[in-house]
């Protein structure tokens, strides 16, 4: 099945940031989405995520720190729809620990999701992009790669390695016409900040400008404009708050 839309693809888009970005990128007539999730879903949760949709999604399962999925996934995108004009590397995780704390394998374990996930997906759709001569890659990185972050040496490492990667993608993908940018979210309302105690939660508000934790949708919107922006690439764009100025 082809489509005159443009095809968008979302890793790790089945809940929190990449659920609100492959949303918004859908409430566009333009994009036909569709969503990577890391495990195979069951009928019902397959159902229920359709159900937050207007309209209906693609759906491609696997793990992006595997080269194999990840070729695959970017396969069976353009088989079924013809095409992938945007790639947003979302999919990401953490394992939180202090550094004398934390295993060689949780260390490497986060990276290769995060970085080498990242990595591995933007090379296969560059092989397409390139054939187009045309396409957009998002890569999600974070405050916490750009000043680091307490307990989350690998997280931090893994953020800040994606900033190196998507300049380097900007570069290479000029050549072809494609285009590559970064968003550092900072302090949003997710499942992963809902577990933060009371105490962490305001403190973090005293330190804002804005004295508020982020909404998802602003993470969206920002996505969204950079896919648009024919003229930005190579780019960082901080999403904080104000927290890192």
């Amino acid at each position: 099945m082809t489509t005159t839309k443009q095809v968008a693809l979302v890793t790790g888009g089945t809940k929190g940031i990449g659920l609100a970005i492959a949303k918004h990128l859908a409430s566009n007539d333009q994009y036909q989405v569709v969503i990577n999730s890391h495990r195979e879903l069951d009928a019902d949760a397959v159902r229920a995520l359709q159900a937050e949709f207007s309209t209906e999604v693609g759906i491609v399962t696997g793990d992006v720190a595997q080269a194999e999925d990840a070729e695959r996934m970017i396969q069976t995108v353009v088989d079924q729809y013809g095409s992938l004009a945007v790639l947003v590397n979302n999919a990401g995780q953490t394992q939180d620990k202090l550094m004398t704390r934390m295993t060689e394998a949780s260390f490497k374990d986060v990276l290769g999701t995060n970085l080498v996930g990242t990595f591995n997906m933007s090379k296969f759709a560059l092989k397409v992009m390139q054939k187009q001569r045309a396409g957009v890659i998002i890569n999600m990185s974070s405050i916490a790669g750009l000043h680091g972050n307490l307990g989350q040496a690998n997280y931090s490492a893994s953020k800040a390695g994606i900033v190196g990667l998507t300049k380097t993608t900007a570069r290479e993908g000029a050549l072809r016409g494609i285009r590559c940018n970064a968003v550092a979210p900072g302090m949003i309302n997710t499942d992963m900040t809902a577990k933060l105690s009371d105490k962490i939660v305001k403190q973090f508000e005293n330190e804002i400008p804005l004295k508020r934790f982020g909404e998802v949708q602003s993470i969206a919107e920002t996505v969204a404009f950079l896919v648009e922006n024919d003229y930005i690439t190579g780019q960082v764009i901080t999403v904080d708050g104000g927290l890192t100025m």
